[in-house]
C-alpha cells in the first residue's frame, strides 16, 4: 500500500470542513479591512526566498525542499507566503504605481523539519500583506484584525509586540548584541555561531537553554530605538489599549524571518500543550528594495492553520451533527426522495441513499455518520403524500406532510 509521505497530511472528513471554517472565517473579517484575495505558486526561483527570508534563518539554513528542475534552475517549494507576494508585486510593477494594495492568501507551505503536533512538513498558512502603507495605524490595524479573527473562532491568546527598530537604530543595537555576545560565545550553541556572523538578531530567537541563559543580561533593543521608533511603537501600544486589545512587550521577539522591521508580534496559545505562536508578522519595509522593486512600507502576518485546526479539535462538540439524510424503503420510490433532496440541496446538505434497506439499517448509517435529520419514505407514507422525520438531536419523529417540509426544515 502507498501511503502519504512523512510529514504530509490529508484533509478529509472533518479536518477537511475544520479547514474550510477557518479560512471562511479569516476571509470574512480580512475583506471588511479592505483586502482582496490573490494566488502565487507554490514552486519557486530558491534565490527569492535566499534574498527574503534570509541566509540566517533556519528556513533557507535546514528546511527548504529546494532542487534542480530538469531545465537546470534552482527551484524550491515556497516554505512561506510573504516573499512570492512581494514578488507577484513588484513583476506586475505596482511598486512603481504607487498607492495602497491589500492582499490576503492562504493554501500550502512546505519545510523539511521534524513532523509534530501542529507542524507538518506540508502545511497551510493564511495570510495577509499590505503595500504602500507607512502609517503605525495599519500595524495596529493588522494586529487588531488577527485578534478578531481569534476571538471568532474562540481561541484563547497572549499578544506579544515589539519593535525591531529602523535602519538607523537597529545596526547601533547590533554592534551592542555582538560585543556582549562575544565576551558569552563559548556558551552557544552552533546555530547561533552561525547566526553570529549572519545575523545576530537572530540569536535572540533562539530556544536553546544555554543561549537563552547568556541573553538573561544581553541589550535590549527596546532600549536602543530613536525617537521615530519610540515614538511609533508608544503609538502601537496607545491604539492597542484603546480598542481593549492586552498585549505583553517581549523585547526577545525577532521574528524567525530576516525581513522584519519595527513593529514585531505574535500570537501564542497554550491550549495545544506548551506555549508556541499560532500566528505573527510585522513590518518589512525593505522587502521590496532587497527584491529588486522601489521602496516600499509594507506589513502583514500569516497563522498557522493546522495549529489553530488542533486547537479547535479540542473544542469541538462531540455530538456536533448536521445535515439531512433521505432514504426510501422501496426502491420504486427512489425517484420520489431524489425530486424531494434536490429541492433540499438548494438551501441545505443532503444525502440521498440509492439503497432500499430496512428503517433501522438506514437510521444506524444516518446516526453514524452524523447526520441531524433522517427522512424515510415508504409506501404509507408515500400513498398519504407524507415523509417520516426524525431530529436525531433530540430524538423527536413524526410523520409530516412532503408539501411541509420545506417548512419544517
Amino acid at each position: 500500500m502507498i501511503t502519504a509521505l512523512r510529514g504530509m497530511k490529508d484533509l478529509l472528513e472533518n479536518d477537511g470542513k475544520l479547514y474550510k471554517f477557518i479560512i471562511q472565517t479569516c476571509e470574512s473579517v480580512v475583506k471588511n479591512y479592505g483586502y482582496k484575495f490573490c494566488e502565487t505558486p507554490k514552486l519557486e526561483e530558491t534565490t527569492l526566498f535566499k534574498r527574503s527570508v534570509g541566509q540566517s534563518s533556519d528556513i533557507v539554513g535546514k528546511e527548504m525542499y529546494q532542487f534542480i528542475d530538469k531545465s537546470g534552475n534552482d527551484v524550491c517549494l515556497r516554505p512561506e507566503g510573504t516573499a512570492g507576494v512581494v514578488r507577484a508585486f513588484i513583476e506586475s510593477k505596482f511598486d512603481r504605481v504607487g498607492g495602497i494594495r491589500k492582499y490576503f492568501y492562504y493554501g500550502s507551505m512546505f519545510r523539511y523539519e521534524r513532523p509534530q503536533r501542529g507542524r507538518l512538513r506540508e502545511f497551510h498558512q493564511f495570510g495577509v500583506e499590505c503595500f504602500g502603507e507607512a502609517s503605525v495605524y495599519e500595524d495596529a490595524s493588522a494586529i487588531l484584525m488577527l485578534n478578531e479573527i481569534l476571538n471568532n473562532l474562540g481561541i484563547k491568546t497572549t499578544l506579544k509586540i515589539n519593535s525591531l527598530g529602523d535602519g538607523e537604530c537597529m545596526p547601533l543595537y547590533k554592534d551592542k548584541l555582538v560585543k556582549f555576545i562575544n565576551i558569552n560565545k563559548e556558551n552557544l550553541c552552533q546555530d547561533c555561531l552561525r547566526r553570529l556572523e549572519t545575523n545576530p538578531i537572530r540569536i535572540l530567537d533562539c530556544k536553546n537553554d544555554s543561549c537563552q541563559n547568556i541573553l538573561k543580561n544581553a541589550p535590549l533593543i527596546t532600549d536602543n530605538l530613536n525617537q521615530i521608533c519610540q515614538d511609533e511603537f508608544n503609538k502601537l501600544q496607545e491604539i492597542l489599549r484603546a480598542n481593549g486589545v492586552e498585549f505583553e512587550i517581549d523585547p526577545k521577539l525577532v521574528r524567525g524571518l530576516d525581513y522584519y522591521c519595527k513593529s514585531a508580534f505574535e500570537f501564542v496559545s497554550a491550549e495545544i500543550g506548551s506555549q508556541s505562536a499560532v500566528a505573527g508578522g510585522g513590518r518589512y519595509d525593505k522587502l521590496c528594495e532587497y527584491l529588486g522593486g522601489k521602496p516600499t512600507a509594507a506589513v502583514g502576518w500569516a497563522m498557522g492553520i493546522e495549529r489553530i485546526m488542533e486547537i479547535l479539535k479540542q473544542k469541538e462538540p462531540q455530538n456536533s451533527r448536521q445535515g439531512i439524510y433521505i432514504c426510501a424503503l422501496n426502491p420504486n420510490l427512489i425517484d420520489e426522495i431524489y425530486k424531494i433532496a434536490q429541492k433540499l440541496r438548494k438551501h441545505h446538505i443532503t444525502e440521498i441513499s440509492y439503497e432500499a434497506k430496512s428503517p433501522n439499517k438506514h437510521l444506524n448509517i444516518a446516526d453514524k455518520r452524523g447526520f441531524e435529520i433522517f427522512l424515510c419514505l415508504g409506501d404509507d407514507e408515500f400513498s398519504q403524500n407524507q415523509i417520516w422525520y426524525k431530529n436525531l438531536n433530540d430524538k423527536s419523529e413524526k410523520r409530516i406532510s412532503i408539501d411541509d417540509l420545506w417548512s419544517k426544515i
